[in-house]
């Protein structure tokens, strides 16, 4: 699994991927809250369009990693108290940049601790269905705010093709909580090459005056890496 080394010892991977999530939890504007639920077999149909890829440098056992996100969600929602019937909608860029050091790192692989911060910005929208009953109670909010956050991650081969990865994340700061955590099997082509898929799951609790907003995203996820 050792990467392709660069002349100057540094070594550089980018993975763009797909996460194809689902999401539930719920959205409080004042007095208005609306819970939201979309299951597993919805997925593409609440996934509307989604931009994301990491990018690590890594030198030795020191390395520096990011994660971008954006994604535009919607999903079926129902007004808390008076039963209403809405569609709920987010779109949530998030970005993550971190540093990393391999506490572990043998010639199958590593196990990194890391620290970095969580940007988000979000904006939500909450339209109610019932045209007799819809004046008044619309909403959409935006938000945009930053945690930090430290976790772990690694990778470990289990043969010269196929190798585990993942990480675990948690922080908090603006919001009250926040984790995230992935785990995925690969499968190296060759040392410049490679595919995974797996299984992430992120969670957000966040609340400002009058606005809450949690939530959980979880799904399946595919990717492909570029090692040079």
């Amino acid at each position: 699994m050792a990467p392709v080394p660069a002349a100057s010892g540094w070594t550089f991977a980018v993975t763009p991927y797909v996460w194809m999530s689902s999401m539930s939890g719920e959205v409080k504007y004042g007095s208005l809250q609306a819970n939201f639920d979309s299951s597993f077999s919805e997925i593409i149909d609440h996934l509307d369009f989604a931009v994301m890829g990491t990018v690590e440098a890594r030198y030795d056992r020191f390395s520096v990693f990011s994660d971008l996100i954006y994604m535009k969600l919607s999903a079926d929602a129902k007004v808390d108290r008076l039963g209403l019937e809405a569609d709920f909608g987010a779109e949530i860029l998030q970005w993550t940049p971190a540093i990393a050091y391999s506490i572990l790192k043998t010639e199958r692989g590593n196990f990194d601790v890391m620290a970095g911060a969580r940007l988000w910005s979000l904006e939500t929208s909450l339209d109610v269905n019932d045209t007799y009953v819809q004046y008044g109670l619309d909403r959409d909010r935006s938000a945009t705010w930053v945690d930090g956050i430290v976790g772990v991650k690694g990778q470990y081969s289990l043969t010269d093709s196929v190798y585990l990865s993942g990480w675990a994340m948690a922080g908090g700061g603006s919001s009250d909580f926040n984790w995230d955590l992935l785990g995925a099997v690969g499968y190296k082509f060759n040392d410049r090459f490679s595919a995974m898929a797996g299984y992430r799951a992120q969670s957000i609790d966040y609340e400002k005056g009058s606005f809450v907003f949690n939530q959980v995203l979880q799904g399946p996820i595919v990717g492909g890496t570029i090692k040079f």
